[in-house]
């Protein structure tokens, strides 16, 4: 929004509106702030009001009381709005703290592979016969390179090929987002080698492939409020046709790749969506719920894949910070109800 829109805007308040702020970057800004969400907002009394992230909060919109400030941002762009200098001036007692969501050092559990699934371990869940966990997984550093085999480090943690092989940072940087899948031994050599620069290895978590149907479910959560959708994923890699794939196959290259199966058929994507029973909706609820409370976060996605071998067992995959909503069907009142139970209903939102 331009900042004289936002300036008219902020003329225009009554007591029953409610500011809240968005920190966002650029890209974030123009897929998730859209006219449509404005006006949305905007009939329920909510005013979103943008935030330049390179300058210090307290010097921007000064007859401006922030109720609420959503952000996902770089931690020098965090640094930037000083937002202590800002509660400070406005006050920090229990009424009239601005909620942030999400706090920083929260979201930066979800940034590395490892404790992005730690919030996913153990989770109490066991509904209609169906249980939650994780993949196995393992993470390659210098150190483990040099003391084992690549052999051993699949077989020393419950691994087999194919896995897939993920950057240990979750960063939202290009590379955090080369994955591929991993055949055999010597792929893995070339993985490792490929992620070796100076003579430091970038650290790289090699995570169990389980066939799940060519289906991904996607769990969109805005605190009390989660929706599920289905979604393409990687297709399903039949056992015998496992011991004959060599290298590796990157995932910007599996749309193009298909696995025959043993009638000689392609993998239908289309079909194996159609055919995909949701889960119960008690239990992705009740993910939702435990993941909310586990990281103390608000604004996430889950990605949650069905063992294609055991109908009951489901596993978390992935766990991301503040998704593309934009992708729901009338994301534009999910949000606001959101934005609403944050203003008006605290104790809808986790805080930590």
């Amino acid at each position: 929004m331009p900042q004289e829109q936002a300036s008219q805007n902020e003329t225009q308040t009554h007591d029953e509106s409610y500011v809240i702020g968005y920190a966002l970057e650029q890209k974030k800004i123009q897929n998730l702030i859209r006219p449509s969400l404005i006006d949305h907002a905007k009939k329920q009394g909510i005013q979103l009001i943008p935030i330049d992230i390179n300058k210090p909060l307290i010097q921007q919109h000064p007859h401006l009381r922030f109720h609420c400030i959503i952000q996902k941002l770089q931690p020098k762009h965090w640094n930037n709005l000083n937002f202590h200098e800002y509660l400070s001036k406005h006050g920090a007692n229990t009424t009239t703290t601005t909620i942030i969501i999400d706090p920083p050092h929260l979201v930066q559990k979800l940034q590395n592979r490892v404790s992005m699934l730690d919030s996913a371990s153990h989770l109490p869940l066991s509904l209609q016969n169906a249980t939650v966990g994780v993949p196995h997984q393992v993470v390659v550093d210098d150190e483990k390179k040099t003391k084992n085999s690549v052999e051993e480090m699949v077989m020393g943690s419950n691994l087999r090929f194919p896995v897939i092989a993920k950057p240990l940072y979750a960063d939202g940087t290009m590379k955090s987002h080369e994955l591929c899948l991993v055949f055999d031994a010597q792929g893995l050599r070339e993985t490792l080698n490929k992620n070796t620069a100076g003579g430091a290895a970038t650290p790289v978590v090699l995570q169990e492939f389980v066939n799940h149907g060519g289906v991904v479910f996607k769990v969109y959560v805005a605190g009390e409020h989660v929706r599920c959708v289905k979604r393409t994923s990687l297709p399903d890699i039949p056992e015998d046709k496992a011991k004959a794939l060599k290298g590796t196959l990157k995932f910007s290259q599996i749309s193009n790749f298909t696995i025959q199966d043993n009638n000689g058929d392609g993998a239908n994507h289309l079909s194996n969506i159609e055919r995909a029973e949701m889960p119960e909706e008690s239990l992705i609820k009740e993910l939702a719920r435990a993941l909310r409370e586990r990281t103390g976060l608000n604004l996430f996605n889950i990605d949650v894949i069905r063992d294609a071998k055991y109908c009951t067992r489901y596993l978390v995959i992935d766990i991301n910070y503040f998704p593309g909503y934009a992708k729901l069907p009338c994301y534009e009142s999910f949000i606001t109800d959101f934005l609403l139970d944050c203003v008006r209903n605290k104790a809808a939102v986790v805080s930590v």
